[in-house]
């Protein structure tokens, strides 16, 4: 059933979202929805859901618990024939590294799904738009939606092309903490250290600088809405730098 009604929600400051952001977020990840309500589904945080009064609308957890159970069927097909000689706990990590909180929200950067989230006033107020917790969610969400919309395959396709892409460069950069720290118990036993060097915006909604320091030499800088992905950041820096030695 195709959804022809047009869509309008709150998007605090940023404005209103409609059938033209339905439009160009399908365009950005290249699948278009035979039920648009699906997609909208998708994006709908239970903080809008809830404040409706009328024509209330249902929010993303039950697309996100079925969108969790197709990446992890995906991801572990895709890590089994791509890693033919890995063991099983290797594939494990990999697939964790790979699939958590912080990495889809990374993975989210790339289609800017923080700009079609369909949130309530309180929650956009106090910055959800930008929590990783939340952009994972709706990552995972529309992952269940293209799957209810087309089968596996569809969702497949999405998932290898937004999440599975590169594999072990993605798992450097997600697990770059614990890389940094068996890269550098393999040379020395130099102690990393992390320090938040500078915090910017408002209280909802601050940026954080953090900076790594192997011995007493700083080896990278990052920024991130949370101390452990300012952290994070700052590690992968201080992996390239010291690939390069």
């Amino acid at each position: 059933m195709i959804c022809a009604a047009p869509y309008h929600f709150y998007l605090g400051d940023i404005g209103m979202i409609g059938q033209e952001e339905i439009t160009e977020l399908q365009n950005t990840i290249g699948y278009t929805f035979k039920d648009e309500s699906l997609l909208v589904r998708a994006l709908t945080h239970s903080s809008f859901a809830n404040e409706q009064k009328i024509n209330k609308r249902g929010d993303y957890e039950r697309l996100e618990f079925l969108g969790d159970a197709v990446l992890e069927l995906v991801s572990s097909h895709y890590l089994y024939n791509k890693y033919p000689d890995k063991k099983e706990g290797e594939m494990t990590k990999m697939r964790a590294a790979m699939v958590c909180e912080p990495a889809l929200a990374y993975c989210a950067q790339e289609i800017h799904l923080e700009k079609y989230i369909i949130l309530g006033k309180g929650e956009e107020a106090t910055g959800g738009r930008y929590r990783e917790s939340i952009i994972s969610d709706v990552m995972e969400a529309i992952i269940g939606a293209i799957y209810l919309d087309s089968g596996i395959e569809a969702a497949r396709a999405h998932i290898e092309k937004y999440i599975l892409s590169n594999p072990e460069e993605k798992q450097i950069f997600y697990d770059s903490k614990s890389v940094l720290q068996e890269m550098v118990q393999k040379d020395n036993t130099a102690e990393i250290r992390y320090e938040i060097c500078g915090e910017s915006g408002p209280e909802h909604d601050k940026i954080f600088e953090s900076c790594v320091y192997i011995g007493d030499k700083k080896m990278g800088e990052g920024s991130g809405r949370t101390k452990k992905a300012a952290e994070q950041k700052a590690a992968y820096q201080a992996i390239l730098v010291l690939k390069k030695k």
